[in-house]
């Protein structure tokens, strides 16, 4: 069930009066549990088993972590946890792409090996749900939590519908003292999170859906292209996957807002980074504080040599990239990020004495290149193979005399929205989205939603039911 069709609209509506209407809390949690099944089985029913084995193995596992005094079976505990978790995730996800890459290797040795084909289908959300219930069993490990009392709330933690399949990836500690006391959104709650909800599909319905059709026709032909539309193409998935992803994160922020959970933020206007490390600060916030908390400083972070630090940061992000997909392209913009990482590290011992990058100009200066250096990694992130990137590549460093064939309509629209994205980012790179609207004057705020229910209701309409979000695939 997608949240930009009817179908959801629809959905959303009957289970905001169900539960509303309901006086007890548990009965509430209960509806919402139930709801929550139901939205997940809308894919494929025989995955939410899937949901079930989690849930109930990180919830006895947890506990019995949690009681152990052996730090011998503590580790067991925690071992079968992650066996389950990863083991789950690597053969739904991983599996193909182990396969196919011993195949390729046992050619180049000569061997001519063919194993059978497995039709192994991808169930959506898997790679959001699996890390949420690791981090649960993680901090129990760590002493840095302790069981919940609930298994209703615990499950309901796992499986909440409107951040289940693609986040953002919630924190035990964030949700389950939510689930304690009776949860209702108050009217300026309610009025907020329904107004997240039309901001987040405006994203998606009237901006990522419509650069879609660009972005396919220059990235969906292996050949060189102009430099104009090299760079036309880049720029409108810059867009694209920003208003795709950030607009579903919002939509399920607002969602379950308006239910009376508060999720966190997932975004906070990513092109207006200044450097790489602010940039990971502000894009997809719940899988980079996951890498970070869970990775990156239990390899030693930045308390070790730079050497091993570099190191650190290179493993988390090449690790970060194969999160996203089984393709080396995947690995590849991972390890550009990695290096841009490291790269900013080794230039900060030179601007550290200047005073130059506090300047307003050099801040635009550096958030311009910032930008241009994340826009090539993006190439590697949409490209089929590392030869559609490398020929992309090509025509956006000018290495290509092929003559424009996008059509100016086009071009203008990426121009549009591209400038629009970048200073809507910079306006609010020190501000909350939710400061930057209260801002705006009454009527004007009134204006801009008239036009986004207008726009999403012409969009939705048009597209019938929908297009998926880029990031069910991850």
């Amino acid at each position: 069930m997608l949240f930009n069709s009817f179908t959801f609209l629809i959905f959303f509506a009957a289970v905001m009066v169900v539960s509303r209407s309901m006086k007890s809390w548990t009965l509430r949690k209960s509806f919402l549990l139930l709801i929550s099944y139901l939205f997940y089985a809308a894919w494929n029913p025989p995955f939410v088993i899937l949901l079930w084995i989690s849930t109930l193995a990180d919830w006895h596992l947890a506990r019995a972590i949690h009681t152990s005094d052996s730090l011998r079976r503590r580790r067991l505990y925690l071992w079968a946890s992650l066996g389950i978790n990863l083991g789950m995730l690597g053969y739904f996800k991983y599996a193909n792409f182990f396969v196919n890459n011993l195949v390729a290797l046992s050619q180049s040795l000569g061997l001519d090996w063919h194993p059978a084909t497995m039709s192994i289908v991808l169930p959506v959300g898997i790679s959001f749900y699996t890390f949420q219930t690791l981090s649960y069993t993680i901090d129990i490990y760590r002493r840095k939590a302790t069981p919940w009392h609930c298994f209703l709330d615990y499950a309901l933690y796992v499986t909440f519908f409107p951040q289940l399949v693609a986040g953002p990836i919630v924190r035990a500690v964030d949700f389950l003292p939510q689930c304690d006391e009776p949860k209702r959104a108050s009217r300026k709650q309610f009025q907020w999170g329904l107004t997240l909800m039309i901001i987040g599909l405006f994203c998606k319905t009237a901006i990522a859906d419509t650069l879609a059709p660009i972005v396919e026709s220059v990235y969906d032909f292996q050949t060189a292209h102009s430099f104009v539309d090299a760079w036309a193409g880049t720029l409108a998935f810059s867009v694209q996957i920003f208003c795709d992803f950030a607009g579903y994160s919002t939509i399920a922020i607002g969602a379950a807002l308006c239910l009376g959970f508060i999720l966190p933020d997932n975004f906070h206007f990513p092109y207006a980074a200044i450097g790489f490390s602010d940039f990971w600060r502000r894009w997809h916030l719940s899988l980079s504080t996951w890498l970070r908390d869970y990775l990156y400083i239990p390899l030693g972070g930045s308390r070790c040599s730079k050497l091993k630090t570099y190191r650190n940061l290179a493993l988390t992000m090449l690790l970060g990239g194969l999160w996203h997909g089984a393709s080396w392209t995947f690995i590849v913009w991972g390890g550009l990020h990695g290096s841009y990482l490291v790269l900013e590290q080794l230039l900060r011992k030179w601007f550290a004495p200047q005073r130059l990058w506090a300047s307003y100009p050099m801040q635009i200066l550096l958030c311009a290149l910032t930008f241009i250096a994340v826009c090539f990694a993006w190439v590697f992130f949409r490209a089929r193979s590392f030869h559609a990137a490398g020929t992309m590549i090509a025509s956006m460093t000018g290495q290509s005399s092929c003559a424009s064939t996008l059509p100016t309509h086009h071009l203008l629209q990426v121009l549009l929205f591209t400038g629009v994205t970048l200073g809507v980012h910079w306006y609010s790179r020190n501000k909350t989205m939710e400061e930057t609207f209260a801002r705006l004057p009454g009527w004007l705020r009134g204006l801009i939603l008239g036009a986004m229910v207008f726009a999403i209701f012409a969009e939705m309409t048009a597209q019938g039911a929908g297009n998926a979000f880029l990031y069910f695939q991850f």
